[in-house]
């Protein structure tokens, strides 16, 4: 009995092996992501299923919970159709909308995120089980009917609070965008329309990522190292665009971009599809309707912000070229043209050259541990939230490595979980997302169904002689995904549809990207960066070469930016009589700068089309916002406790429940204009920005 009890306390026990000289101490979240976890034996502990779900023991299990799911719609759907209409029609609408997301977004994140393939099939599988009845109930006219009656009834509508009538005005668009208020032919139209982009949109995304092959023959042999051989052929897989050798980088431009007449078609049909389906359901183009409920309101309006924005930035914009040109002029005598293949890569060395950036010098002061620490400190300062590390149960991750995090609000306890699947593997994508699995909702016992997300990045393991340590664009993408996590974790709103990042596009953005303000400045880093062995901050000198070099060339860099936001525009405007590539040689002539390069066709690889059809702009006016509110409330003191309330109040607790500039007017206290916009951004570009925001403030 002894040597069983010996046995199952050694199987239980999870070890931690620190690194040695290790002079620092670390906190309990410090040495969560510092010290390297032994593998844990769970002969005798249960397993609780992946997130605590207890069916997905297995791949199987999805198929129980998938039905699980479709038994609970269909009780859902008796009660929605049958009870008067009033508050308990959303909050009903709203539980079946949870019911189904609960699996499917699961099964979202699985998919694609899963090291054992027959769980990725099973999730697939359930994808687009659950996909398929979604699509039937945005088409049950009994339904719609129910939610039509609420909507139409003046006295019962005026009795419902804000939230609640937004959110059942968001629900009867998800209706319209479908085409339930056509008749029968036109609605079995849209329905093949939205079935038709469902396979042209993952044909796209297939397509937009594989390789172009070229003959060895074709070039020159010192350059062939650069790419994979095939035999007698080279795979261009990307664009090369860091490399130092200006042939490699010019190869690999023009053979990754050239035409594809397989995947030209496939991009023509599906956005004659987007716009036949647009107009079929009473918008003017697919651009108007992708942009109803968001911050920019409509395409119009988006493009006067890019184009305000170009005009502000020529004069800039002509400098930083200029600057590569002298660049290319002294590395490459023979050749000084500037080119598209250029711009990546001579901005880097004018930032190297000018302000000596070496990642390698940053990285012993940014271990993972370091950089957690750092964000639990700023957010228990300045929102009064923490993170507490727990060990995961026997069956919850998918990974050994995977770190579960508890959200805990000093006043108003836990919060909800973050699990951190941050380390490189097989088969993982290699890309830093934030997965919601779980949206958070009061339910009718009248207790809040806790959030549950997961933050994937792509970081290297820790060594033997090292923890995980970071370059400064890591530590960034860490704070910018973190952002989306706690917009998750605050995001307090009633119905689960308008959680946390649920939110219009242009506005989901804006916590992620103020979160890269917090990381660059000095006071916020000085808190956590220290070297991983000596102890020894990280020098004040060196944080502000690294501001000052994200200038350089800033106004390049934001150009080409907008040159992508408007192409997605016109892309997805009104009908144009000519090809993509003929729209994108004269926006790129107008917007951007740099020559187009004949045979090439860089949409084919713009795979952002596809989930950010027309709102790739996004990306520049939720910078925008994010400016604004650091300068006018976070510049002065990056910990200030008031306005990180302000912030939770005005920005993050409502999710998608309130319009988006309502909740910035609230944060702001003003109703910014296109020109407020544009003047966030051209200021953030500024040389001279920290001197000017302490200038303001004294």
């Amino acid at each position: 009995m002894l040597t069983s009890r010996r046995l199952l306390n050694l199987v239980k026990y999870t070890g931690i092996s620190h690194y040695r000289h290790v002079t620092t101490s670390w906190s309990p979240i410090g040495t969560a992501f510092n010290a390297r976890q032994q593998k844990r034996l769970d002969l005798f502990e249960k397993n609780v299923g992946l997130f605590g779900v207890p069916e997905l023991t297995s791949p199987a299990g999805f198929e129980i919970a998938q039905e699980r799911a479709l038994n609970e719609t269909e009780r859902l759907l008796e009660r929605a159709c049958s009870s008067p209409p009033g508050a308990i029609t959303v909050q009903t609408f709203d539980q079946l909308s949870d019911s189904l997301c609960k699996v499917a977004d699961l099964a979202d994140f699985v998919k694609v995120a899963h090291p054992d393939p027959a769980y990725r099939d099973a999730a697939e599988k359930t994808c687009l089980k659950i996909g398929t009845v979604v699509e039937k109930l945005n088409t049950n006219v009994d339904l719609c009917k129910s939610l039509k009656n609420l909507l139409d009834n003046n006295e019962v509508l005026a009795a419902l609070d804000p939230e609640t009538r937004r959110v059942a005005e968001l629900f009867m668009f998800d209706f319209e965008i479908s085409g339930i208020h056509l008749d029968e032919e036109k609605r079995k139209k849209a329905v093949s329309l939205n079935v038709n982009l469902l396979d042209l949109n993952n044909e796209f995304l297939i397509g937009s990522h594989l390789p172009n092959k070229i003959e060895k023959r074709v070039l020159p042999d010192h350059i062939h190292h650069h790419f994979t051989t095939d035999r007698n052929f080279i795979q261009i897989s990307g664009l090369h665009a860091e490399c130092p050798d200006a042939l490699v980088r010019e190869a690999a431009y023009k053979i990754f971009l050239y035409p594809n007449a397989h995947l030209m078609q496939c991009l023509e049909e599906l956005l004659a599809c987007r716009n036949e389906l647009a107009q079929l359901v009473g918008y003017e183009s697919f651009a108007h309707r992708a942009l109803k409920g968001t911050m920019a309101k409509t395409p119009e309006n988006v493009m006067s912000f890019l184009q305000l924005l170009t005009d502000k930035l020529s004069d800039r914009t002509a400098k930083d070229f200029e600057m590569m040109r002298d660049m290319k002029l002294k590395l490459n005598p023979r050749n000084a043209e500037l080119m598209p293949w250029d711009h990546p890569y001579l901005s880097g060395v004018l930032r190297a050259e000018r302000y000596n950036i070496e990642p390698s010098l940053y990285s012993p002061y940014l271990s993972l541990g370091a950089c957690m620490e750092g964000l639990n400190g700023l957010f228990t300062q300045l929102l009064g939230v923490s993170f507490q590390a727990q060990q995961p149960n026997p069956g919850e991750v998918w990974s050994e490595d995977v770190r579960k995090l508890a959200v805990v609000h000093e006043d108003e306890g836990l919060l909800g979980y973050i699990y951190c699947d941050f380390f490189n593997r097989a088969n993982k994508p290699h890309q830093d997302c934030h997965f919601t699995i779980r949206g958070g909702r009061l339910t009718e016992s009248g207790e809040y169904q806790l959030p549950m997300v997961v933050l994937m990045l792509s970081l290297p393991h820790p060594s033997k002689s090292s923890p995980t340590l970071l370059t400064p664009s890591m530590m960034e993408n860490l704070f910018h995904e973190m952002g989306h996590a706690m917009h998750s974790m605050l995001g307090r709103t009633r119905y689960q549809h308008v959680t946390g990042t649920r939110c219009a596009t242009d506005f989901a953005e804006v916590p992620s990207i103020l979160m890269e303000y917090f990381a660059t400045d000095f006071r916020v880093v000085s808190q956590f960066a220290r070297h991983y062995l000596t102890g020894q901050p990280l020098p004040e000198s060196m944080v502000a070469r690294l501001c000052e070099s994200k200038k350089v060339c800033g106004a390049a860099d934001t150009q080409l930016q907008v040159f992508y936001s408007v192409l997605d525009q016109i892309y997805h405007g009104k009908t144009q009589n000519r090809s993509t590539t003929e729209i994108l040689k004269a926006m790129q002539e107008k917007f951007y700068g740099l020559p187009y390069v004949p045979n090439t066709a860089w949409q084919l690889r713009f795979n952002h089309l596809i989930s950010y059809g027309a709102k790739y702009y996004s990306y520049l006016m939720s910078r925008a916002v994010a400016s604004m509110v650091w300068r006018q409330c976070f510049a002065h003191d990056p910990f200030n406790r008031e306005m990180g309330e302000r912030y939770r109040q005005e920005m993050l607790a409502h999710g998608g429940g309130k319009e988006p500039l309502l909740m910035v007017k609230g944060m702001l206290q003003k109703s910014p204009s296109l020109d407020d916009f544009v003047e966030a951004l051209v200021l953030d570009l500024n040389p001279d920005f920290e001197t000017f925001i302490m200038d303001s403030e004294g």
